[in-house]
């Protein structure tokens, strides 16, 4: 297991992440998962023996009883605070109040407090906000978390599925205000869905290399290796219920074709090629993986002894890459020269 910076800040995390979204269940969380105490302490067990110290959960996720679960297991295993990183996020409806949902100040005081008691901890690690509230205003929410972090309940700040320019525009309030900024985004990238490369990870690059924490990185179960191109439901998966995040199924048949031949070649299983290709990816700083049984986290830990050779990359990259969107093209189009006048300077700017 390695491990990396979390963005510009001096906190290293786990290249996998630890995911409980499948912790709970109830709700409309059945589909997702539900494991229930005893399981999530042996799984929580498993993953920090392999050097997990990353763990991400959500307030929403079965309506708090994942942020339960996590912190019961973490006590019932005995583990010092100290030895983990704990992500969680607000924003998501918790109750029936027109302000128990969305980034204001009131929605986001109230939800870090609940969310410690479920937790049983006296501080949040990475506070993220779950999504971007139009009702709200950057600077309050941001002024919120700073209030937070000053007063030392939370420890740094993130978001999660947020557009490139919303996340820039952040930055620009922080610097003008002097409030905290955010360190990294969490947001959905995979083999089967690139489209975060058209404009989320170049923003990430220009603004100190924000972290990247990848969710769904086998695109909700598609890239596991239950699927194929003649097998398009798996008894069991969450995908013949819940058929999230959207993807173009003929491309991503053509990956799994793709994947399916390496994996035989590398004595390896999909869902670990599907997985070391985002750890190869310089942009992913932790990439999250939430299972349900014992066997799937024992596979998914296997992702970090993955190699790819330069032409296995390629390979890869060329099948699953996504269409040029304007001004994408235009763009690669008029700076082709001076792209090619960098590659002949020795050093040039990364």
């Amino acid at each position: 297991m390695r491990y990396n910076q979390l963005g510009p800040s001096g906190l290293f995390v786990s290249e996998l992440c630890f995911g409980t979204m499948t912790f709970g269940g109830g709700a409309n969380f059945d589909v997702v998962g539900k494991v229930q105490q005893e399981e999530a302490d042996t799984l929580l067990a498993r993953a920090l023996e392999a050097g997990i110290n990353f763990i991400d959960t959500a307030d929403i996720y079965s309506e708090g009883n994942s942020e339960r679960i996590t912190g019961q297991a973490l006590r019932n295993l005995g583990v010092k605070r100290e030895e983990v990183v704990i992500a969680t996020k607000v924003f998501g409806v918790m109750g029936s109040s027109p302000n128990q949902k969305g980034s204001s100040r009131n929605h986001i005081m109230d939800g870090v407090k609940n969310s410690l008691e479920r937790l049983q901890m006296d501080h949040i690690d990475l506070y993220q906000l779950h999504g971007f509230d139009p009702a709200t205003s950057i600077e309050e929410s941001l002024q919120a978390l700073t209030d937070l972090v000053r007063q030392g309940l939370v420890r740094y700040i993130g978001v999660s599925n947020w557009a490139a320019w919303q996340i820039a525009q952040s930055i620009g309030i922080s610097n003008q205000h002097r409030l905290e900024k955010f360190v990294s985004t969490q947001a959905y990238y995979t083999l089967a869905g690139r489209e975060l490369e058209r404009e989320i990870i170049p923003m990430l690059h220009s603004h100190n290399d924000m972290g990247l924490l990848v969710w769904s990185p086998l695109a909700g179960g598609l890239l596991s290796g239950k699927f194929t191109r003649e097998q398009q439901n798996s008894e069991g998966s969450r995908r013949n219920e819940f058929d999230f995040p959207p993807v173009d199924k003929d491309r991503a048949y053509d990956i799994i074709d793709t994947l399916i031949e390496m994996a035989k070649q590398k004595e390896a299983s999909v869902a670990q090629l599907a997985l070391a290709w985002l750890l190869h990816q310089r942009a992913v700083t932790s990439v999250i993986i939430g299972t349900k049984k014992m066997h799937q986290l024992e596979d998914n830990l296997g992702a970090v002894d993955i190699v790819f050779s330069e032409e296995e990359l390629q390979t890869l990259d060329k099948i699953s890459q996504i269409p040029s969107e304007y001004p994408g093209w235009m763009m690669d189009m008029v700076s082709q020269v001076r792209t090619e006048q960098l590659q002949e300077v020795r050093h040039p700017r990364s």
